[in-house]
């Protein structure tokens, strides 16, 4: 049991012991839904996930593995396969895919990529998410650039993603001015979106959506934002507006520019709307030749945060939000410009501080699946803060010993009672490769 002490070091169990590669877990939700396997990428430390050409799942028990996807003669320009995500109700994952004609002089890019989803009863038959089409007229329900960090919902009807656009990377490197711009966008299962095939094209089976409008120079001390980035999906299953109705959401870090006009990151929310097919005011769903595609009707964000004028701007991390849809954890300075964990409601209001650390906390933040404690990485250590009224000291424990490099990429099995990390490890004669560590958490 977590004890109120400060420390109380728990045993790891290393799952994988295979030291020519890493199995990177980069932070998604890699758990299966019976919680048994383990689901993870094989990026390399030169290539990045250009070079990853598989996709693999280890058993926690017994540290068997299986191949999910493999990308045959990849090379270190991609295609490359990567971060990778469970469903959390069904046996199918969703990763990057960098594009197929991948070469030295057009390699993978972060607007060069699609979501594929792999079935595990399926291996190595991919199943393209979002529509990919960059030729002009462009298609409703297709975007023109490439996505990354999907992320299922609850419910498993959408996904979410953050975004680079084709279009206006050329339009960028053309002009010279900023046009390539990080956003964010969702896709759901509804109708396929079919395309013009050639090698820049890729039809999708489900429709996809840009939720949040970005533009290259936001006005100072402006809610328009320049980059987002950071995001999550509110809730479960949503969160509950004033009038008590579910509404869907994603969190997510947006760049403003205070009245000085230098950037600064707060935290927003956008709603979305149940139907994303029909457009909205700012414009096409598909975009124009020199635009974004714009949001869909009725797809609203708003800011959160406001620290831009204060002693200490911005938040960071990745915006995650407890299971009920009530808070959002991200990461801050305190009064003392220490960086801890703060709560605010996806309703907005103010933020509660929930961490109070002499030290910075260093971010990995993971709500419990029961929502009464998140983990997050500490001075070295992974460490657990209990939800609730009692002192800090009383509510947070580190569970595992201090070292240099830290853990990583921690991740929450589905029942609460299992926590997975990275751990670089590094073996005579062989350079340091990420490992898969467990340990049991009980509360």
């Amino acid at each position: 049991m977590l004890s109120c002490q400060t420390e109380s070091y728990l045993q790891e169990k290393q799952v994988t012991q295979d030291y020519g590669y890493h199995h990177d877990l980069d932070n998604n939700d890699n758990f299966s839904p019976d919680g048994k396997w383990l689901v993870y990428d094989t990026r390399t430390d030169s290539g990045g996930i250009a070079e990853s050409a598989k996709i693999e799942k280890v058993n926690i028990e017994t540290g068997e593995k299986k191949v999910l996807f493999e990308i045959k003669n990849n090379q270190i320009w991609g295609p490359g396969a990567g971060a990778v995500s469970y469903s959390p109700i069904r046996q199918a994952v969703v990763f990057i895919h960098g594009l197929a004609n991948s070469t030295k002089e057009n390699p993978y890019q972060q607007w060069r990529r699609t979501g594929v989803i792999i079935e595990d009863a399926n291996p190595n038959v991919p199943i393209y998410m979002d529509a990919r089409d960059v030729t002009f007229p462009f298609t409703p329900g297709a975007l023109r650039g490439g996505t990354h960090r999907h992320e299922w919902s609850g419910d498993g009807k959408w996904i979410g993603f953050t975004y680079n656009d084709a279009i206006l990377k050329a339009l960028e490197d053309a002009s010279g001015q900023k046009r390539n711009l990080r956003t964010i966008g969702v896709s759901t299962k509804i109708r396929q979106v079919n395309v013009e095939k050639n090698e820049e094209n890729v039809s999708g089976e489900w429709f996809s959506a840009l939720v949040v409008r970005v533009v290259p120079n936001p006005e100072p001390g402006s809610d328009q934002i320049s980059h987002a980035a950071g995001d999550s999906w509110v809730g479960t299953n949503c969160y509950l507006l004033k009038n008590g109705e579910k509404q869907l959401a994603r969190a997510f870090i947006g760049v403003v520019k205070n009245k000085s006009g230098q950037d600064v990151s707060e935290v927003f929310i956008v709603d979305i709307p149940n139907d994303i097919t029909q457009p909205g005011e700012l414009g096409p769903l598909e975009g124009t030749k020199d635009d974004f595609p714009m949001p869909p009707k009725g797809a609203s964000q708003r800011r959160l945060t406001f620290t831009a004028e204060t002693q200490f701007p911005g938040c960071t991390g990745i915006v995650r939000s407890s299971p009920d849809g009530t808070s959002l954890a991200y990461l801050a300075k305190d009064k003392n410009g220490v960086e801890q964990i703060f709560l605010i409601s996806p309703l907005g209001g103010e933020p509660r501080q929930l961490t109070a650390h002499e030290s910075n906390v260093s971010g990995n933040v993971r709500w419990r699946p029961d929502g009464k404690a998140v983990g997050y990485i500490h001075e070295g250590s992974i460490t657990i803060c209990k939800i609730g009224d009692a002192p800090f000291q009383q509510r947070f424990v580190k569970i595992t010993q201090p070292t240099n490099p830290a853990p990583s990429n921690l991740v929450w099995s589905p029942d609460g009672k299992t926590l997975a990390f990275n751990r670089l490890i590094q073996k005579e004669g062989k350079p340091a490769s990420q490992q898969i560590f467990v340990i049991e958490v009980k509360m």
